[in-house]
């Protein structure tokens, strides 16, 4: 045996060894789905040999269909968690259109999920041609509901309400469009989410009555979900959570510390069981989870069994996870929810953001309080200097299509993209990631993210930059109402462009002439604003 052959057994020994020395408080069983081998190994040191995939950082932006039942009801996402809590507006649009929770919960919906109108072929190629480079959609969420023909969920949009395997299409449509398909993941945390589901009214007429989240298969008996267990669906059948009651309590439990009630390994498996399933068919690219660091993270190895199944499978695979130290950061892809650092990031990373609420929402339309094409595409580019991708949801309604309204962001998208995506497909951060007000606030992060709201006054003065080989691109979030740019990063003598620079290329539109002054670049813009967002600078470097 050579030295390098010794050495190399020896390291692989090493690695065995630490995987079985790591013990969890529920390990996952591969009874059922073994764990695929190969390179990488369930731990974090084998998984940092993982490198994000430069596809992925060249492809900047995506689009999810964040769909499913609990858009039926039109009242928002986590409706099948807020109608059984007393006294809230989900809770009160239920009661008032389908019946009291203890009568007509969740499972009750599911049926009423139809999709009657949906076409996934139209919609991606509709997401393709507003510049989308790959497609996410939803494979389950925090209500447990699979939205595929499942081994391992008999409460699926196959047995019950489409009774389509929604996977199935949405991975023919991808593949046929050509854009590398995700599938995100949530039920993980269905434990604790539906623990209100448990509960009663204390008050009124129906005071002392229990929900229906404590049904069992012998309860169904005559009823429509015959032969169903409620208690798959629910997983409700282990004490409360500590304080359960609180309604804001599982946000400090979503990492399964702070009194969550520890979930039994065949909850724990059922998931990695699923997860494996979808992955094993649908051969997607991405896998996002909705968690703290990864599903059951720490107390579990069963989000690091995904993860190694995931790479081993396909060695240009994304695994996002939330909430990342630096070292969990070179093993799985950092995920931002409504929100982003104020600095450039030296791994690349995603903002998961949405036009609305993650699931459809009457209100919303109705009140005008989607985010406008504006207000996305200046996310975007800000996003991108960083060295981020924005992953946006259009929600759909029940029938499987978004509103007018929605519609008109997604021309406005795709016009801007159009003459501009240039600027942002294939791009990499330039030394610094932008200039003006925002840039230089001190936003911070909270909790997974959602300090988007921050970012919502940027206008002409603040500029962001980006790059490839040949270009700089320089962007300003909105029109200057004198016409004039300065990008005073651009200013004689700076330091990151030693020649000097006589003009530049206004996309969309052609050739500018500029002047290098001691405040910064200085650029004339045409009287007539080129598109109704923001103007991109080309520089040749």
């Amino acid at each position: 045996m050579g030295i390098k052959r010794l050495f190399s057994t020896m390291a692989s020994l090493l690695v065995g060894m630490v995987v079985h020395a790591q013990t969890y408080q529920v390990p996952v069983s591969e009874a059922h789905e073994k764990m695929q081998t190969g390179k990488y190994q369930p731990t974090w040191e084998s998984l940092r040999q993982h490198a994000t995939p430069e596809w992925f950082r060249d492809a900047k932006f995506g689009i999810w269909a964040h769909w499913g039942p609990q858009c039926v009801e039109g009242s928002g996402d986590w409706m099948a968690r807020s109608l059984y809590i007393e006294g809230s507006r989900e809770y009160q649009w239920h009661l008032k259109h389908y019946g009291h929770p203890s009568e007509v919960g969740f499972k009750d919906i599911l049926p009423l999920f139809k999709a009657e109108r949906w076409d996934p072929d139209k919609l991606v190629e509709r997401y393709k041609r507003c510049g989308a480079k790959y497609f996410f959609v939803l494979g389950n969420h925090h209500d447990n509901y699979d939205l595929w023909d499942s081994k391992y969920q008999p409460w699926n949009s196959k047995n019950i309400g489409p009774q389509r395997d929604i996977l199935d299409e949405w991975a023919k449509a991808a593949k046929k469009h050509g854009l590398p398909l995700g599938i995100s993941f949530h039920a993980d945390h269905a434990w604790t989410w539906y623990e209100p589901a448990q509960r009663y009214d204390v008050n009124g007429n129906m005071a002392g009555v229990y929900y229906d989240g404590r049904l069992t298969k012998a309860d169904g008996k005559g009823k429509w979900w015959e032969g169903y267990d409620p208690q798959q669906l629910y997983a409700q059948n282990h004490p409360m959570s500590d304080r359960s009651w609180a309604n804001n309590r599982i946000h400090a439990q979503w990492g399964w510390e702070n009194g969550a009630c520890t979930p039994s390994q065949e909850y724990v498996t059922n998931f990695y069981d699923r997860t494996l399933d979808a992955i094993n068919r649908y051969q997607p690219d991405l896998i996002y989870f909705d968690d703290t660091v990864l599903p059951f993270h720490p107390i579990s190895d069963c989000g690091l069994k995904i993860t190694t199944h995931f790479y081993n499978k396909n060695p240009n695979a994304v695994v996002f996870g939330k909430i990342l130290d630096q070292q969990q950061r070179k093993a799985i892809t950092w995920d931002v929810e409504r929100g982003a650092p104020n600095e450039i990031i030296p791994e690349p990373w995603q903002t998961c953001n949405c036009i609305g609420g993650w699931h459809y929402n009457t209100s919303i339309y109705e009140n005008g309080r989607y985010k406008n094409a504006a207000t996305v595409v200046k996310q975007l580019v800000d996003i991108v200097s960083k060295n981020g991708n924005l992953l946006l949801n259009i929600p759909l309604r029940a029938d499987g299509t978004y509103d007018e309204k929605e519609a008109k962001v997604l021309d406005d998208l795709e016009a801007w993209m159009t003459s501009n995506g240039e600027s942002i497909f294939g791009t990499r951060p330039w030394h610094v990631f932008g200039e003006g007000p925002v840039a230089e606030s001190d936003i911070k992060l909270q909790a997974q993210g959602f300090n988007d709201g921050q970012y919502g006054n940027m206008n002409s003065k603040d500029i962001r930059f980006n790059q490839t080989r040949q270009y700089l691109y320089v962007t300003a979030m909105g029109w200057p109402e004198d016409g004039r740019m300065v990008v005073k990063s651009l200013s004689k003598g700076n330091p990151y462009i030693k020649k000097s620079i006589s003009s530049a290329y206004l996309l969309g539109f052609g050739k500018l002439k500029a002047k290098q002054t001691a405040e910064g670049l200085v650029i004339d813009l045409p009287k007539e604003q080129v598109n109704e967002i923001a103007p991109v600078i080309r520089i040749k470097k």
